[in-house]
């Protein structure tokens, strides 16, 4: 289902950005989509780190069937020694064991984060071994579903900027940031149509 807010903030876009005006047109009907489980949707974002789509599922598919229950208790009960034989590096072990972690002990605690700002839950996220500020921001935008989050790291979002406004001319990272204000408060749902833009398929976190 798409975020209560979609209709709005894509017709808002429209009205003063012909680019995205074109985007949302060509893409009605598609919108963010959450998979709704916090702790499974951070498991994957780490266990896709620095490795093809391909791979990632296919390791997924080997972590899922040893864990069984995708859930923070079993995940410690297996511990490092039990995940092993999944594909997975030594270190990404030990990110996802940290992440359960946190998880477990209420360190990170998703019925709380609707009261919390982008920031805020941000910070809490990156406390997590093996997650940096773009998988929390990914985190927030395709399962907080936050409006207005501006991935400034995305290479992604740096290309469809490149070539949608900038003739191809790649800008800098304070000239994104600036460019990108033009978009407030739905620079999330600007990101997506800018990615949809490079591939049409809508990406799952």
């Amino acid at each position: 289902m798409a975020p209560d807010y979609w209709q709005h903030a894509t017709l808002e876009l429209s009205r003063h950005d012909s680019v995205m005006a074109e985007l949302a047109e060509r893409y009605a009907g598609l919108s963010l989509v959450s998979r709704g489980d916090a702790f499974g949707t951070l498991a994957r974002s780490i266990v896709g780190q620095q490795i093809s789509v391909k791979a990632a599922d296919a390791v997924w598919g080997r972590f899922s069937v040893q864990v069984g229950a995708l859930i923070p208790d079993r995940v410690l009960e297996l511990g490092e020694a039990g995940l092993a034989g999944c594909g997975l590096s030594k270190r990404k072990i030990e990110y996802l064991c940290d992440l359960a972690g946190h998880f477990a002990s209420g360190q990170l605690d998703p019925s709380a984060w609707s009261q919390l700002d982008d920031e805020s839950i941000i910070v809490e996220l990156t406390a997590v071994r093996g997650i940096g500020r773009w998988t929390a921001e990914m985190f927030l935008i395709f399962h907080q579903m936050r409006p207005d989050i501006f991935p400034l790291d995305d290479i992604g979002l740096q290309r469809a900027v490149c070539e949608r406004y900038f003739s191809g001319e790649r800008p800098s990272r304070r000239t994104l940031s600036e460019f990108g204000e033009r978009w407030r408060p739905w620079r999330s749902v600007a990101t997506w149509y800018l990615w949809r833009s490079l591939d049409p398929v809508p990406v799952e976190y």
